[in-house]
């Protein structure tokens, strides 16, 4: 019988007909020889100071579930499983595993999941932010830990997916993200309807007795008809298009293919293949993002409408990445927004839904569209560049896609769809909607502070009917930042609620400023992510008192409250002591923080501010030096 040169090896490492050949997956326990090239199951072995026994150890645990050589040979993918019965964004993740793994198998190599941490905007107390770090944690360290050359990341509400990107990066073995996808939406009485914006603007015409309690009961039965994430431009969507601006997904379905369709399915196996050609090509996302693949991703920020949420994700994705750490900052968002137009109609800045855009050409056509402004030379999942990508899909646009996606000549709105403001209310900065507002007057406002101490005040008196307040007012919510006055987390509480009497006389808007997050589906004049936040004995936000006036200027980027420069160190002054004195100090902006236990007390000793994308500090490319201060 001949010897099958291909499954021997010489002890020497080559291939020979000599009679000292052995089976190639003997090598590995030839102890005259190091372990061979580091891939696969021989990566990341456990210190026994025996790693011939530690790789014999991990083979005899590995074939407990039926695996042969064989198939341990082969490049091995990791797919990262975060199905979970309190995730009703994820509730596909089985069938993409399943589809995932046929694109793996298809394309010779081995796929094997794992869980991690699954967040839900809607399940996570006191918010899903608050999670987003740790959920970054695990992603990081469960890549690093256990022996894959390339990881599928399947994601999809809102925190999740930045999350993973994070973990990712600093992981830095290929990753490929798995977007989800959006829900179908719904109808009621005939309309289309779709979660969230429309959860929204619904409860806000309840609130205004606009609707009754039957109509809000009979939505809530609509407005989220099947499985997958929000189906507007929210943080999920906003999420999922940024990531294939990053050249991470397919153009083509990777952001906008509903959650319950076949080209979901598709999507996911394509992933598959593309996972195992990035391990083989080892192309990890230290290697692909730049410079460039950022400014794509802004100028796409810009173009979709996207969420303020997307801002505080991207600075932190960025702050991962060492060739691009400290590059992209809230400036390059303003220099960037003040050359990209508003294109896609999307809620809540515009009337259309996730489905539409898909089914408008996706992000394939918006790039093509977008093109005379992006960085071409910025690489992609696949090895090629943008250029090249675009190139090889041209798109030609047809009545329906320039509903959806209006050309650069056409748009919505004619620039800067998110904006910065400074100020001395903001000297760090802060981030406003603008095409998300529809009363324009608000933009250029100046009016009456109402000041409310955290989420418990603002419950307990924004319906009182004796409440000091009017349409010209400025509501002004503190301490929801991202260490807070009572919780820390950055909660979406930004999109204060109209006073119930005020909403009963027909208000819609008025101009609402704090230094915590609003969801991406929500719209209006709001100012947010104001820094620094008013927990910190510096922050300005941190004094205003009722009755001060304030000054929102969105066409000068101005952010002021008319008080002299001296009054304001007065009040700072005169405030400091008190949030370092006792728990029994006059209200929540005035409590010193007590020490903390467990992952929320590191998150408030180490979280950092919304202009570097509330990560941890020793968690940014550059964090060892965190530990050393």
């Amino acid at each position: 019988m001949e010897q099958d040169t291909k499954s021997t090896t010489s002890r020497d490492g080559d291939e020979s007909q000599g009679a000292v050949l052995i089976p190639e997956h003997l090598v590995d326990y030839d102890l005259t020889r190091p372990i061979r090239p580091i891939t696969g199951m021989r990566q990341g072995l456990p210190n026994y100071g025996d790693p011939h026994f530690a790789l014999f150890l991990r083979k005899v645990f590995i074939k407990a579930l039926g695996y042969s050589e064989d198939a341990l040979s082969r490049p091995i993918i990791g797919i990262i499983n975060t199905f979970s019965a309190f995730n009703p964004c994820h509730a596909n993740v089985p069938q993409l595993i399943e589809a995932a793994k046929r694109g793996v198998q298809l394309s010779g190599g081995l796929a094997l999941e794992f869980p991690t941490i699954s967040i839900h905007e809607s399940f996570s107390t006191p918010t899903s932010m608050f999670l987003r770090n740790l959920m970054s944690m695990d992603t990081e360290e469960m890549i690093k830990a256990q022996p894959v050359d390339a990881c599928i990341m399947i994601g999809g509400c809102d925190k999740t997916v930045p999350a993973q990107i994070m973990g990712g990066i600093s992981a830095n073995k290929p990753v490929l993200p798995l977007i989800t996808g959006p829900m179908m939406p719904g109808s009621f009485r005939g309309d289309r309807i779709g979660a969230c914006t429309d959860c929204r603007n619904n409860w806000a015409a309840y609130r205004g007795n606009e609707i009754d309690v039957e109509d809000i009961s009979g939505l809530n039965e609509e407005l989220a008809p099947t499985a997958g994430t929000c189906g507007v431009m929210g943080t999920a969507s906003t999420m999922a298009c940024l990531t294939a601006a990053l050249g991470l997904i397919p153009l083509r379905g990777g952001a906008t293919a509903p959650a319950v369709s076949s080209a979901r399915l598709r999507i996911a196996e394509q992933t598959g293949s593309n996972a195992v050609e990035a391990a083989i090509s080892k192309r990890t996302p230290q290697h692909i993002l730049s410079e460039a693949s950022f400014h794509n991703a802004i100028t796409v920020l810009q173009a979709i409408g996207g969420s303020t949420n997307g801002v505080v994700h991207l600075l932190a994705i960025a702050n991962r990445h060492p060739e691009v750490q400290g590059k992209i900052t809230l400036q390059t968002l303003e220099d960037l927004g003040r050359k990209t137009p508003l294109l896609v109609d999307l809620k809540p800045s515009g009337s259309s839904y996730m489905t539409d855009l898909h089914n408008a050409g996706g992000m394939s056509a918006l790039m093509q569209t977008l093109r005379p402004l992006l960085k071409l030379e910025a690489l992609t999942i696949s090895g090629q560049t943008l250029g090249e990508v675009l190139d090889a899909d041209p798109f030609r646009p047809f009545p329906f896609s320039r509903q959806i996606i209006r050309s650069l000549d056409d748009p919505l709105h004619p620039a800067s769809s998110l904006c910065v403001l400074r100020g001395n209310l903001a000297p760090n900065g802060a981030v406003i909607k603008a095409s998300a507002s529809k009363y324009r007057h608000l933009l250029s406002h100046r009016g009456r502070a109402v000041v409310f101490a955290g989420p418990a005040d603002l419950a307990n008196r924004i319906d009182d009917p004796d409440l000091d307040v009017d349409a010209d007012s400025v509501l002004i919510l503190q301490g929801i930042g991202p260490i807070g006055f009572l919780n820390p987390g950055m909660p979406e509480a930004g999109l204060v609620p109209i006073p119930r009497k005020l909403a009963a006389q027909g208000v819609k808007d008025m101009l609402r400023l704090s230094d915590g997050r609003m969801s991406g589906t929500a719209g209006g004049s709001i100012v947010l992510h104001i820094s620094p936040e008013a927990a910190l004995p510096e922050s300005v936000l941190g004094i205003v008192q009722n009755g001060d006036m304030i000054v929102c200027d969105v066409e000068k980027r101005v952010l002021e409250i008319e008080l002299s420069e001296q009054e304001i160190q007065r009040r700072i002054a005169d405030r400091k002591p008190r949030l370092e004195g006792t728990k029994e100090s006059r209200g929540p902006s005035e409590r010193k923080r007590q020490p903390t236990r467990g992952y929320r007390g590191l998150y408030e000793r180490c979280v950092n501010q919304a202009e570097d994308g509330v990560d941890f500090d020793f968690l940014v490319a550059d964090g060892a030096r965190a530990c050393t201060t």
